[in-house]
């Protein structure tokens, strides 16, 4: 059985060639501004071939071609799937092919055994590792460039403004003690009320001085000042090296020859990491005021047992252990300011949304601090 069906010089026809192979001969021009022929007679040959288990092509006469060939190839196709009459690709051309194979992998479903679900979650968390990995690589790099200009510091060939570095010292120290003071007065507070209530029960509400005093001074005086310090210096950080960032001044002192990371960067940490221990130490003594305010007014301790109390419950080793702690806390707080300061993008939401993870990242690895120091400390056993 054979049809033909010729418009302007693009030609296609079907014959039987063996007892089970339809060859589907495609020749001359095929180009949609010309016209395409009809193949309504082909889908009517491969429908009424009887035995016919097979589709081939012979393209040795095709001159040129574009997306319509194709289309007509997709619906050759798609009529002898339907019928279950496979198809031979290999006589079209392998831009056709390819084409062919890109066009059939996009229509592709799902596979019934394949949750989408599910694999729209690994999807999810495959990217999110692998941006995770990212970041902390381009941080470690970040550290190292930071190192190098630190050492550069130490031999007196660091470039930045001593002003600016005694300013930062003043916004990161004595601009802070207000919000410090509240937290500290609180902490003591808080932690007066619920040992105070606890150890009544006992008859040894005088020994709230100890638990005021060993809580704040170990972990909760340096661990409360960092985490208030990431909301407020660190987003500060980030916030000013993003805006020069998006206003191309960072740009602008690389190419005058200054070191955005011995400028901006290095004066920043070296600010934090040494005011934090000073805000912490200023939050321990206002954590024990706040502790003596409620042991005092509320159960019935007298200030003088209340400070020697806590006089021989803390020894001077603790206030080094939370000195080291809060020495750490300013270091990361510091980093994670002016690691997503340095690497904001360039428009003005991008100043918010480096903000927001400094402060978020700040604060993850300040606890992350936390537990490891404290499990470091009990190893040693101190």
């Amino acid at each position: 059985m054979r049809s033909d069906l010729e418009y302007g010089d693009a030609r296609i026809e079907a014959g039987r060639e063996g007892t089970d192979t339809l060859l589907i001969t495609i020749s001359g021009g095929w180009c949609i501004t010309e016209g395409i022929p009809s193949i309504d007679h082909i889908l009517e040959s491969i429908q009424s071939s009887p035995g016919v288990r097979r589709m081939a092509f012979d393209t040795s006469n095709l001159v040129r071609w574009d997306s319509g060939l194709l289309a007509c190839l997709k619906m050759i196709g798609e009529t002898g799937a339907q019928i279950g009459i496979g198809v031979d690709q290999a006589g079209l051309p392998d831009g056709i092919r390819k084409l062919l194979a890109i066009a059939a992998g996009t229509a592709k479903a799902t596979p019934p055994h394949e949750d989408p679900a599910t694999l729209e979650f690994l999807y999810r968390l495959g990217e999110a590792s692998i941006g995770a990995i990212e970041v902390a690589m381009d941080m470690l790099g970040f550290v190292g460039e930071l190192s190098v200009a630190f050492v550069r510091f130490l031999g007196g060939k660091a470039r930045f403004r001593r002003k600016d570095f005694l300013q930062l010292l003043q916004q990161c120290g004595a601009q802070a003690l207000p919000i410090v003071t509240v937290i500290g007065i609180l902490i003591g507070v808080i932690l007066a009320f619920v040992g105070a209530v606890q150890l009544r029960l006992f008859g040894a509400q005088a020994y709230v001085a100890d638990l005021v005093a060993i809580a704040t001074v170990r972990e909760m005086g340096p661990l409360m000042t960092a985490i208030v310090m990431a909301g407020r210096s660190g987003a500060a950080f980030a916030a000013t090296i993003g805006t020069m960032t998006v206003n191309e001044e960072v740009d602008a002192l690389e190419t005058s020859g200054f070191s955005s990371m011995e400028f901006l960067v290095l004066p920043r940490v070296l600010a934090l990491t040494l005011m934090l221990p000073l805000l912490a130490l200023y939050t321990d003594f206002m954590a024990i005021v706040g502790g003596a305010v409620v042991g005092v007014g509320a159960f019935e301790i007298t200030l003088g047992q209340y400070v020697e109390q806590t006089r021989n419950a803390v020894p001077p080793l603790f206030f080094g252990l939370g000195l080291i702690k809060a020495t750490i806390y300013g270091l990361l707080v510091a980093l994670a300011g002016c690691y997503y300061g340095m690497r904001c993008g360039r428009s003005a939401s991008a100043v918010g949304s480096v903000t927001t993870s400094a402060v978020v990242v700040g604060v993850i690895l300040v606890i992350v601090a936390t537990a490891i120091t404290t499990v470091i400390y009990d190893i040693l056993g101190v």
